[in-house]
């Protein structure tokens, strides 16, 4: 028997080739016969060619149909934190003032608004939400009486507009700060032909800031254009936490799932977190399923009011 692993295979295979071309020639084959044979062996001396001269050195993996292969080992991920660690907590009237400082430069960034290549873009008014005077938010606010609400998910500020007039009513000085990078999603100028896009910057925020002008709200609501993982992330690192949080932004689970984690984070003692679209078609594919896991992992009961969901303790 051949011992092919000594062997030059390069220089085998012409030879064992010429050798075998020479044979079917003198026993009289036909050409298409002689070359299929000969592109047969090849084929099959190059795949032996191919094998380790030295098979003990390497892993062999051997499948079949009854065989399971074991995939390599993963590290360890854990879904269930979230790393960022809060500063101690501002007091509440040290809330507005801080944002101002660390986003806006010290200036309200309602300061002149609107610019005159802004003012020809937006409606006097133009507010539109989903659930957006739902009864959950007077019940929470009734009974937190919160100083600091976080908005997870704004648009153009219904819920907030909302939330701000209510606690007028109890005579609270409360600050809403909103989170959302006001850019809406892909097709958003088709579905609200009368929110503006200009060089592929949908007019949103300003639509958002003209809103909460038009409702003199801007003493009562600040608004923080960035995403909502980086800006959660930054608020607890700056111990801006808050008594009342809304989460309604990404409707997907992942987001849902990262923006309940980081909002849970700068939530007070005594505080309450809740959000919308609990019952939706996505059932729990969605926001439903990171709100139950999120409360299974936490040992929180999930109370449902409308299509509000809200967390509280067992």
């Amino acid at each position: 028997m051949i011992q092919y692993s000594n062997i030059d295979f390069p220089a085998a295979v012409i030879t064992a080739t010429a050798k075998i071309t020479s044979a079917f020639h003198r026993r009289g084959y036909t050409k298409p016969a002689a070359y299929f044979v000969i592109l047969l062996l090849s084929y099959y001396l190059g795949y032996l060619s191919a094998v380790p001269k030295n098979p003990s050195d390497v892993r062999q993996q051997h499948y079949s149909a009854t065989t399971t292969v074991n995939p390599p080992p993963q590290a360890a991920v854990d879904h269930y934190q979230f790393q960022t660690q809060c500063a101690t907590p501002l007091p509440s009237h040290l809330v507005r003032q801080t944002i101002l400082t660390r986003i806006f430069n010290g200036t309200s960034p309602y300061h002149g608004f609107p610019q005159p290549h802004i003012k020809p873009l937006l409606r006097q008014k133009r507010i539109k939400g989903w659930g957006s005077t739902g009864a959950v938010f007077k019940n929470l606010i009734n009974k937190v009486r919160p100083t600091t609400v976080i908005e997870i998910g704004t648009f153009l500020g219904a819920s907030a507009i909302h939330m701000a007039e209510l606690t007028r009513q109890l005579g609270l000085d409360t600050q809403i700060l909103c989170i959302d990078d006001f850019r809406g999603w892909p097709g958003l100028p088709n579905q609200f032909r009368d929110i503006k896009m200009i060089n592929g910057d949908t007019m949103l925020l300003y639509q958002f800031i003209q809103n909460v002008v038009q409702v003199n709200a801007t003493e009562a609501i600040l608004f923080l254009p960035f995403s909502t993982g980086s800006t959660l992330d930054r608020l607890c690192e700056w111990g801006v936490l808050a008594d009342l949080i809304e989460v309604d932004a990404g409707h997907d689970f992942h987001s849902a799932w990262s923006d309940i984690n980081r909002a849970y984070k700068l939530l007070r003692p005594g505080g309450v977190i809740f959000g919308h679209d609990y019952f939706t078609v996505a059932d729990n594919r969605g926001v439903r399923r990171a709100v139950n896991m999120f409360a299974r992992v936490n040992g929180l009961r999930v109370k449902a009011d409308g299509q509000h969901w809200v967390l509280g303790s067992l």
